[in-house]
């Protein structure tokens, strides 16, 4: 359903829990988020980030005024507090081979609404923090949309919380939105090209995005360095 098809209590809770992420955030990870105008500003788009934790889905959120759509493997929803959770925030139910035909068609059907959907398109969360090899199952999907696919490189999240941990820490993190393949782009590529041109801008974001946790990193070591 599209923003103004959901009930009043449904945006206010949305909107509620962006406003209290983006402190936790701030406060706990000194997020920052760059190139955030490169998220349309309306229509329907599908934004392909890396994927470094299970924050992830909030971390793309955070650096963008509208609502985002979530991707939730039906596992999830086995967990009744967090199924609680994921349902209120009309999360996209979807198989453990990719997103399943009911999946799928929600996807369609909210981006064609106008909507933006988060997807991860490396399928499982990085074992070391690095970029891998995209799975191509999101091609098809952006051929038959005709949308924006927007590029997202996050970097810090691996070390707040890898996949090895059971809970997660503190740190920094950085999000960085790139420019968008638009639909006439996309156009051009075969299926292989374009899978290959998103894994090449996901990872020049993220190189942007770890550049910037070092410059941070740097400066604090040298006021730190500084003599009393």
């Amino acid at each position: 359903m599209s923003s103004h098809q959901r009930s009043l209590p449904k945006r206010i809770w949305y909107d509620s829990l962006r406003v209290l992420c983006r402190i936790v955030f701030l406060v706990v990870y000194r997020i920052r988020c760059e190139g955030r105008e490169h998220v349309p500003r309306e229509g329907g788009a599908l934004v392909l980030s890396n994927h470094q934790s299970h924050l992830d889905p909030i971390i793309v959120g955070l650096g963008c005024d509208r609502r985002m759509n979530y991707l939730a493997r039906e596992t999830l929803f086995r967990f009744p507090p967090f199924r609680w959770l994921i349902h209120s925030l009309d999360a996209i139910p979807i198989d453990r081979e990719g997103l399943g035909l009911n999946g799928l068609k929600e996807t369609l059907r909210r981006i064609k609404r106008g909507e933006l959907v988060v997807m991860f398109p490396e399928g499982t969360r990085t074992p070391d923090g690095e970029v891998h090899t995209l799975k191509p199952g999101f091609s098809a999907l952006a051929r038959r949309l005709n949308v924006p696919l927007v590029p997202v490189g996050l970097d810090g999240a691996f070390d707040a919380w890898p996949r090895t941990r059971m809970f997660p820490r503190g740190g920094r993190i950085h999000v960085e939105y790139g420019a968008p393949i638009l639909p006439e782009e996309i156009s051009q590529f075969e299926d292989r090209e374009l899978v290959a041109e998103v894994e090449r801008r996901i990872r020049a974001c993220h190189d942007k995005a770890r550049q910037q946790l070092r410059r941070m990193e740097g400066s604090r070591l040298d006021v730190a360095r500084v003599p009393e």
